[in-house]
């Protein structure tokens, strides 16, 4: 896979907190934190990726197949959340590998920085003891980079997910400028941002989309962007950016 610069980050950054990025080949991460942790972030990314790369080589369809993986036997628990993640939405595992990746690293970075944000290609760790507004960048629709979903300061972790039928490298058999979807799980947000996004080639697909979102256990909210038109669903905090 190419490397493709990221010209879609929108995050409002917490006082107090440091920016600092980490590039593992196709794996680029924007990391905030109380301190620079750039040598732990990279051993966390190379761990996960190592697992992943292993798990391929013993089964290499898990890497194309468009549909849910079944798992037999033991497997790494990264692997089983991917696999579970496409399975409870109806999407191949590595739907939810961006997701996967920043919550393991977002994770292992928490031992050492109580807040700390991951962003991996538009699919966001969180966990801010202050609120974060991530801005929502949806290609040409005239509401690209207007509107953030606004995310409490919260005890717990957090994740916002974007999939986008138009915009950036990932697979989509939709034509949404952006789906968002706001989940405790990163993996499981990732995975279901896809199965939204696979279902939109119209502004009349944006209610069914909606109602696939609610539908999934474990979604909290979505903003679906189609042109200028946007649909939302949860209790979500939009501003404006």
């Amino acid at each position: 896979m190419l490397y493709e610069p990221r010209t879609y980050r929108n995050i409002s950054m917490p006082e107090g907190l440091v920016r600092f990025n980490v590039l593992v080949q196709e794996t680029d991460l924007s990391i905030y934190a109380r301190h620079p942790m750039e040598a732990a972030a990279r051993e966390l990314v190379l761990e996960s990726r190592g697992i992943i790369e292993k798990y391929i080589l013993q089964f290499p369809n898990f890497a194309w197949t468009l549909s849910p993986w079944a798992i037999d036997g033991p497997a790494p628990g990264i692997v089983r959340k991917m696999a579970e993640a496409g399975k409870n939405v109806g999407v191949g595992p590595m739907a939810a590998v961006a997701g996967v990746v920043a919550e393991h690293v977002g994770r292992g970075l928490l031992t050492e920085s109580a807040d700390v944000i991951v962003e991996n290609g538009g699919d966001i760790f969180i966990r801010a003891s202050q609120p974060v507004t991530v801005g929502i960048l949806a290609g040409n629709s005239p509401l690209s980079g207007k509107i953030g979903v606004r995310l409490s300061a919260n005890t717990s972790t957090m994740a916002i997910c974007t999939s986008s039928g138009l915009v950036g490298p990932s697979l989509s058999k939709g034509r949404a400028e952006a789906v968002s979807i706001v989940s405790r799980s990163c993996p499981l947000a990732d995975a279901a941002a896809t199965a939204v996004a696979n279902h939109v080639q119209t502004k009349k697909d944006l209610q069914p989309a909606v109602d696939i979102a609610r539908s999934i256990s474990g979604v909290e909210g979505v903003v679906i962007i189609k042109g200028d038109a946007v649909a939302l669903w949860g209790d979500l905090d939009i501003v404006p950016v």
